[in-house]
């Protein structure tokens, strides 16, 4: 039988279910797990009579009757959503020691709702700005298949703990790609659903048109029972669609018209991007992918040929459109009204200035100012107007590309993990987002899904098959994805000693 750690929330809660553990136990056990593995940088926050007093409450509830695939399982929240008993830094000086007088929605619908245990916060690039969480202000993430490299971003602890089985279950956000880029590089599944199913409220803003929460777990499967519980219309914000609730594990075993024994996708036609596939891709990557796309076709799927020609317009919209919205999200953090305050200053326009020159760290500033820039007189029409209708034509090529199949498949990133420093330039991060960025721009849900592992540089490192699907259609990515993962097991692979 295998130890706690390493078992998938589905078989925890099954446990849970049959009264053969308790969430005191299964908490006390990851708990130390994290206590051990404080080396990897993946947590800012734990708490341990926080994590003890949820989990008592959680067994009294079973005790009581009450029933839930999710309840007294424990999962920890990417530091970018405020929680009322833990700190919420987003990674940022600017925020040290904050703590919300309020939860996130995201985290009170897993928490209060679903009866879920928060283990702690998890480390991510400063204010989600990067990829590849070299950017928090505290401490860098260390990937657990290679400590020398990175783990991705911005939800690059959410990935790492995931992976090295600190915890089941995280929560992350994806503004460009900040769930699927770390998830393939750690080989974990996540999923960032179609813009407005997650609630924003309570998600510290870096860009408002863009911003998505999403679970990150080890499997499609556990995925889908985290996404129906943290799904939802939310009064409290306007981005919220107007959807009713959905059960997104059911729709996993949801058996397709057409279906034969051992082709549980025939009929699906899964559409390959030529722009995906062309220079700059790896080769091991490129290998990977293949591979696990003629395992889809082996489970009854046809594969089909089509172009997204705007793709590489999508760094100059998204490194345009994106620091734009955060220039204007950051703007409140001027040390006043909370944040980081400096210690000395000679009048109100100093204590800004050092205020935030102390509190921010450089990616940020430079994002900042980028967007300060392309907003201002005299270039926001040649600028922000221009990527805005950009923006519409990807959306436009995706919709060209969905009449011709149902779902779209393709590499995460054009490289495994590169080493810290490799990427010392700003803009060679940027490049890296090429093939996540367009889905992003568009509002489209997108995952990423274990595709196997390949040898680089005498390391074993995961890849990602990305699948992206139409809006609302996380119910079929998450079925394709499931498929895949009940045909293989590179979703069950674990790093080396953990």
């Amino acid at each position: 039988m295998s130890p706690l750690h390493a078992q998938s929330l589905a078989e925890l809660s099954r446990k849970l279910a049959a009264r053969e553990l308790s969430s005191v136990e299964l908490s006390t056990t990851l708990l130390d797990r994290i206590a051990q593995h404080e080396q990897l940088g993946a947590f800012l926050a734990v708490d341990r009579q926080v994590t003890l007093a949820q989990a008592r409450a959680a067994d009294d509830r079973r005790a009581k009757g009450e029933s839930g695939v999710l309840l007294g399982l424990p999962l920890a929240h990417k530091d970018i959503f405020v929680t009322r008993e833990l700190p919420s830094t987003a990674a940022s000086k600017m925020l040290e020691g904050y703590v919300s007088p309020f939860d996130a929605t995201v985290v009170s619908r897993l928490g209060a709702g679903a009866g879920m245990v928060t283990l702690g916060k998890l480390n991510c690039d400063e204010f989600a700005m990067g990829s590849s969480n070299e950017n928090s202000a505290y401490k860098r993430v260390l990937n657990p298949w290679d400590a020398a490299r990175v783990p991705g971003g911005s939800s690059g602890g959410s990935a790492a703990a995931v992976a090295a089985r600190l915890v089941p279950a995280a929560t992350g956000t994806d503004t460009g790609g900040s769930i699927r880029q770390p998830a393939a590089f750690t080989g974990i599944t996540g999923i960032k659903p179609t813009y407005g199913r997650c609630s924003r409220y309570g998600m510290i803003a870096f860009a408002s048109s863009l911003d998505q929460a999403g679970p990150m777990a080890r499997s499609a499967e556990d995925c889908a029972l985290l996404l129906s519980a943290m799904s939802g219309f939310d009064e409290r914000d306007a981005t919220s669609a107007q959807r009713p609730a959905e059960d997104f594990h059911a729709a996993i075993n949801v058996k397709r018209e057409g279906a034969v024994p051992g082709k549980p996708l025939a009929g699906l036609r899964i559409g390959l991007p030529k722009e995906f596939f062309g220079q700059g891709l790896g080769a091991e990557v490129a290998s990977a992918t293949r591979a696990a796309l003629a395992e889809f076709e082996k489970l009854g799927a046809t594969l089909v040929d089509v172009s997204l020609p705007r793709t590489e317009l999508s760094i100059p919209v998204y490194y345009i459109i994106a620091p734009a919205e955060a220039s204007s999200n950051l703007s409140r953090f001027d040390g006043v009204r909370y944040g980081h305050r400096a210690a000395k200053y000679a009048d109100l326009n100093d204590m800004y200035r050092k205020s935030r020159a102390e509190g921010f760290g450089d990616e940020v500033k430079r994002r900042i100012m980028i967007g300060a820039y392309v907003l201002s007189h005299g270039y926001y029409d040649a600028y922000y107007l221009q990527a805005q209708k950009l923006r519409r034509m990807i959306a436009d090529d995706f919709q060209a590309a969905f009449k011709q199949c149902d779902l779209i498949a393709g590499p995460v990133t054009p490289t495994v993990a590169w080493k810290f420093g490799d990427k010392a330039d700003p803009l060679a991060n940027y490049l890296a987002d090429i093939y996540t960025l367009p889905a992003s721009l568009a509002g489209l849900p997108g995952m990423s899904v274990p595709a196997g592992l390949v040898q680089v540089d005498g390391s074993t490192l995961p890849v990602g098959l990305q699948l992206i699907g139409n809006y609302w259609q996380e119910g079929a990515l998450l079925h394709a994805a499931h498929a895949l993962q009940q045909a293989t097991d590179w979703h069950a692979r674990a790093p080396q000693g953990y």
